[in-house]
């Protein structure tokens, strides 16, 4: 299989890194647009369409065996009409031909995704990788290949029947009905029973494996055991996040944490990392600091913002989306050791010591090296915390120096706005939590630039590329951009923040809402027509921009009194009543968001100058404790912002000229204090 050594293919000229890896393949590929499906329709010709992203494995590997292959890249182009997308920019694409999949599959898809469709964009087979010969109970690709050209062209009432199946099956997965049943605790503690039944007590996690690090389930459960006091499900999260703290698929040298787990002890990662996966475990270990104060949790948190502050910033302050599996052709190569090279680094003793703590041995536990890991140890507490930090922190430092010398994997340069503004609001969360400045300086240049670059004339881009926005931005880059600026109005008390924070939600109203039955779809009114229009309530990697909305406006209620938000809210969690009480797990971020609808946000607001040793120090109360269901309002008393204006800051006075703290909920307030622990005995 050899690669063709001469003409680029169209993709050369596309700004996505993905699309671009493929530029000198032998297929004759097109992006996706006017282009190939007009061509499509004038051939008559079937679509082959294939969805990846740059840092995935199994894209590599099919695109070395089958889309470097002359042969198999000479039936391709005989036959159809070749389209490649990243799913990072089209996630619009991604999710349909992946719920369409499903139908054929009976099974979740995944990625490389590979489905052929009608020149009308209509799928009618499909399947994820494909091996250039048969293996692995899998046909090889060319007999695919074969085989969709004959349906095609002999067999079209199959294909239609297929088609009209896999339409049926879109529509049912995606048109939910408001319900009139109560929006009540009962959907609380019913889902969170369900989690419990898959809830592995032995590893954490759901399931026996592959086990990936999702996180609002997680989130869910600890908002349990502060609504109902029943600690059994905050200690199931706990051990979860101390099992993957100690598991291979954290880089316990480099910070941040891989992909998902191939095993169900967390043990052998799939090693990837990606800005999502890591932005939203730094809140849920924040969570577990607040918790607990345990080190560890502190040290999770630290080691991952460095990380990524290392390997995934821009220079001008935007955040990349991923790092490979692979380097120099092996995946996970370069992240694996052997007690030779440790000892090469830290010395007889020390090594040995090292190898000994970390699992490092001869035969290794990953094709003969060692994914490191603390599996075999003790949870660490108190002094021995202490002692073993003094011990191998340091030689940490030098394993990572060394292991800076190899070659690393690629970077998945793309700059995609959601995955940004969802870093951003861990970083700021961060920040409130610990004061460390970078962490503040970071937030802002991220949201600097993706309010620069990724918003113009009230329009919100998808990514950015040579400081230019590019593709129409969907549900989740305005839910989760407006949280960002959200978290940064409570950060900061600026005012603009919150102003951004209310035009991009405005937007989001306008542009995404369904205004037949309500809820909003996951592409805006002004979309490219497309087979359905989506619309879902179900997490994938990433929290649904459904659920990211509803805690948007809930919070944007409190603050503005904007009346509208909150029935938008109400009415979201209704249109997916049903699916809340059916599917706890990928639910889990809408019942997070029914939590705070059901028990309303603490408004706490703080009357005082910011930087004023009590201020901060009542401010730190408020962050360092976990208080789930709440806004913040500080606020200056002699300003003469936006933000004094606000419903919330109404006839809130200092006393006796100190910084003064009020609780409220649901209309009525605390008695003023100045004291933090009074504070945190009214949290």
């Amino acid at each position: 299989m050899t690669q063709t050594d001469s003409f680029p293919n169209r993709l050369i000229t596309e700004s996505s890194p993905y699309l671009r890896q493929h530029a000198l393949n032998p297929v004759e590929w097109y992006p996706w647009g006017t282009e190939a499906l007009s061509k499509a329709r004038a051939e008559n010709k079937p679509i082959l369409l294939s969805i990846g992203y740059s840092a995935c494995h199994w894209c590599h590997v099919m695109s070395h065996e089958c889309f470097e292959s002359r042969e198999i890249a000479a039936l391709m182009n005989e036959h159809f009409i070749n389209v490649k997308v990243d799913r990072e920019e089209r996630p619009d694409l991604d999710d349909l031909y992946q719920k369409a999949a499903q139908v054929f599959l009976g099974r979740g898809g995944g990625w490389p995704l590979t489905m052929f469709l009608t020149p009308d964009q209509e799928p009618f087979y499909g399947g994820t990788y494909f091996p250039p010969v048969p293996r692995h109970n899998l046909p090889g690709f060319p007999q695919v290949l074969l085989g969709v050209v004959e349906a095609y062209r002999n067999h079209r009432e199959d294909v239609a029947k297929n088609v009209e199946r896999v339409k049926a099956g879109l529509v049912r997965v995606s048109s939910h009905q408001p319900s009139s049943e109560p929006l009540s605790d009962v959907l609380l503690d019913d889902g969170v029973k369900d989690l419990g039944m898959f809830f592995d007590t032995v590893h954490g996690g759901f399931g026996e494996g592959p086990k990936f690090p999702t996180v609002p389930p997680l989130s869910l459960l600890l908002r349990q055991t502060y609504r109902t006091k029943e600690a059994g499900h905050q200690e199931k999260v706990l051990h979860q996040l101390r099992t993957m703290a100690a598991g291979g698929i954290y880089d316990h040298l480099g910070g941040g944490f891989h992909r998902y787990s191939v095993d169900g002890q967390w043990l052998i990662p799939h090693f990837e990392k990606m800005l999502y996966d890591n932005a939203q475990l730094v809140r849920i270990y924040l969570d577990g600091w607040r918790l607990t104060k345990d080190p560890g949790f502190r040290q999770v948190v630290e080691e991952t913002l460095d990380y990524v502050r290392r390997e995934l910033t821009h220079p001008d302050g935007a955040l990349f989306a991923a790092q490979d599996a692979d380097s120099e052709g092996e995946e996970g190569r370069f992240f694996l050791w052997d007690p030779g090279e440790i000892l090469a680094v830290l010395g007889q003793d020390l090594g040995q010591a090292f190898c000994q703590a970390y699992g490092v041995t001869e035969g290794g536990n990953f094709e003969g090296k060692t994914v490191l890991n603390r599996l075999g140890g003790p949870p660490l507490s108190g002094d021995d915390y202490e002692g073993f930090e003094a011990l191998f922190r340091p030689a940490r430092k030098k394993l990572l120096a060394a292991r800076e010398q190899r070659v690393k994997p690629q970077r998945d340069e793309n700059i995609l706005t959601s995955w940004n503004a969802l870093a951003v609001s861990a970083l700021l969360d961060a920040y409130r939590t610990f004061g460390t400045p970078w962490y503040l300086s970071s937030a802002e240049q991220a949201l600097t630039f993706l309010i620069d670059y990724a918003v113009a004339d009230g329009r919100v881009f998808r990514t950015v590329t040579g400081g230019s926005g590019r593709i129409a931005g969907y549900l989740d880059d305005h839910a989760y951009l407006a949280a960002a600026l959200l978290d940064a109005f409570e950060t900061t008390s600026h005012g603009w923040y919150l102003e951004q924070a209310q035009v991009v939600t405005d937007r989001m109203l306008a542009q995404f809402w369904d205004d037949a039955v309500g809820g909003l779809f996951f592409t805006a009114k002004d979309h490219e027509p497309l087979i359905h229009r989506m619309k879902t309530g179900t997490d994938s990697a990433m929290p649904s921009g459904n659920a990211v909305a509803v805690q948007l406006l809930i919070r944007l209620f409190s603050l503005t009194g904007v009346r509208l938000y909150d029935e938008r809210a109400e009415q979201t969690l209704r249109v997916f009543r049903k699916l809340m009480d059916q599917n706890a797990y990928g639910a889990s971020a809408l019942l997070c968001g029914l939590d705070l609808y059901l028990s309303r946000p603490q408004e706490v607001v703080i009357v005082g100058e910011r930087g004023h040793p009590v201020t901060e120090s009542l401010l730190a109360t408020v962050h360092q404790r976990y208080v789930p269901n709440k806004v913040l309002l500080v606020i200056d008393e002699s300003c003469g912002g936006r933000e004094c204006e606000l419903p919330m800051a109404a006839g809130k006075t200092s006393v006796n000229g100190q910084p003064t703290a009020y609780v409220c909920r649901r209309s009525t307030c605390s008695t003023p204090v100045t004291d933090p622990a009074q504070l945190a005995w009214l949290l």
